[in-house]
């Protein structure tokens, strides 16, 4: 339509702001404004005139230029300021509140006990809960988040150093292969991941896993970023870390279980998925992770049985470590990133690692007292139980995260010692692979720090930097020749390993250097 200068328009509010429209209607209303004009010129000869005759008379005329005004204009209506409609937009680019400022670069270079002769108490010594720039919530992350704020990216700049140069090639080459065999979808599918591979690279993948834990596996690969400072809004991986959180917040039951509950090992699943999403939170504190984490959370809790722990289902009366201390992990991080957590539920779990502690040897047992790790139905003859220590160190970290001091406590000390007699070997044929075993364990002889540290920072190197894939699709994973590589596959034993680099810059220690 063409515009006529004859003819009288509406406003277009659509386009018009508040200001617009009042100057529009100001304009074609000039009876008010010669209205206001009289009246104000009446007020000041008032005014003088009383003043004259020693009478106050302002307010008066100003009550009856009120009284006499004319009618009011209809309302305008209220439109909208083009500029502060939201445009839709993804919830998880909403910014979170203003945090810490870290290191740009996760791969920055700094000498690390790999690199230069072992010193055990030479990493970063910060208490757990400064906001430095040094850690991740608990242990998984990095960026900005718990366990100092520094989770995984930012940790670059602790005492002595510690992101080792030895580290930066084969962590980097962990991620690509993950991000390589990352589904369209957004998860990590346990066996059909090799369907993501390249042709020209080779052959394919082999080592698939059960596809019942998709939900856990796509858990501990994003564990793998988020540990090396990648979030959905930094870092190389960003696209990855978003698509994979997507798909595992999909997954989330009504009830905030992460995955199926068709078959009873659903809590290792939830437990994975619920740390990964806490610690997603955690580091960027984006809204659109919140109610996920927090559901998360509050449905461990409702798992946990009263007055112990966790093994399969909701409450079902029955406890192991091996759940427990992915449960404890989940708690930790979520109290160090800002979600609600019931106190007890740590404490119930630290009881019942007590429970299970050989007072004698130091050793946590599954279900009992001191007894060895478990294996699955047909393992036991190739992956002896007597060559790991696994469940030691997850009931180490649990007491060390429950608030128990390395260097007061002697079960802490007995398990330490224990783990520094198993210490890692890429032995397939023996069975001394054990890559579940070593990430804990690297966790607790962190925090413990001294002579077992050392000597078990010795042995991490050459089991995890000289053993990984570098050849056509395999580069940069490690084959899972593990107790449980049958059952989380490439992508499992590819993530843990790389996990395991990441403990060398993941958490500050808890309670300070420790003497050797």
């Amino acid at each position: 339509m063409n515009y006529d200068a004859s003819m009288t328009y509406a406003p277009n509010y659509e386009t018009q702001t508040f200001h617009d429209v009042l100057v529009e209607q100001l304009r074609n209303t000039p009876w008010l404004m010669l209205s206001v004009g009289i009246h104000v010129v009446i007020a000041i000869v008032l005014n003088f005139m009383g003043a004259a005759a020693g009478q106050p008379v302002m307010e008066t005329v100003f009550k009856v230029v009120a009284e006499q005004a004319p009618a009011p204009l209809d309302p305008i209506p209220e439109v909208e300021d083009p500029k502060d409609i939201e445009d839709p937009k993804d919830p998880t680019d909403e910014q979170p509140v203003p945090t810490e400022v870290f290191a740009e670069d996760p791969m920055i270079d700094a000498e690390s006990e790999f690199d230069e002769p072992v010193d055990g108490d030479t990493l970063n010594d910060q208490p757990i809960d400064n906001h430095t720039v040094n850690n991740s919530t608990v242990g998984l992350g990095s960026s900005s988040g718990s366990f100092g704020d520094g989770r995984g990216g930012g940790r670059t700049a602790g005492p002595g150093g510690t992101r080792g140069k030895s580290f930066q090639k084969p962590l980097t080459a962990g991620l690509d292969w993950l991000a390589r065999h990352q589904s369209p979808d957004g998860r990590w599918d346990c066996d059909a991941y090799m369907g993501q591979g390249a042709p020209e690279r080779g052959p394919l993948c082999t080592g698939k896993g059960n596809a019942m834990y998709d939900v856990g596996v796509t858990g501990l690969s994003l564990l793998a970023y988020l540990g090396a400072g990648n979030t959905h809004r930094q870092g190389e991986y960003q696209k990855t870390v978003k698509a994979g959180l997507k798909w595992l917040k999909a997954q989330q039951d009504a009830e905030g279980c992460f995955g199926s509950r068709g078959d009873p090992h659903f809590t290792y699943n939830h437990a994975v998925a619920a740390l990964a999403m806490a610690e997603a939170y955690g580091m960027t504190h984006a809204p659109a992770w919140r109610t996920s984490a927090q559901r998360g959370i509050d449905f461990c809790m409702k798992a946990q049985n009263p007055y112990k722990a966790w093994r399969y289902g909701v409450r079902s009366g029955d406890n192991d470590s091996s759940v427990t201390g992915w449960m404890v992990m989940a708690l930790k991080s979520a109290k160090l990133s800002g979600l609600e957590v019931n106190e007890t539920a740590m404490q119930w779990a630290r009881d019942w690692i007590v429970a299970m502690t050989d007072e004698e040897t130091g050793r946590v047992g599954y279900t009992k007292r001191g007894e060895r790790p478990v294996r699955a139905e047909g393992r036991i003859e190739r992956f002896p139980a007597d060559t790991s220590e696994s469940l030691t160190a997850v009931g180490v970290l649990t007491r060390i995260f429950a608030g128990d001091d390395p260097g007061e406590s002697a079960a802490i000390k007995a398990g330490a010692e224990l783990m520094a007699k198993r210490l890692p070997v890429w032995d397939p044929e023996g069975g001394r692979v054990d890559m579940y075993y070593w990430y804990y364990a690297s966790l607790a002889l962190f925090q413990c720090g001294g002579a077992e540290w050392s000597a078990w920072t010795g042995k991490m190197k050459s089991a995890m930097i000289d053993t990984q894939r570098d050849d056509g699709n395999f580069a940069g994973s490690w084959d899972p020749v593990g107790p449980w590589g049958e059952d989380g596959g490439r992508v499992y034993s590819t993530a843990l390993m790389t996990m395991c680099m990441e403990v060398f810059f993941r958490y500050p220690r808890v309670f300070g250097t420790r003497n050797k």
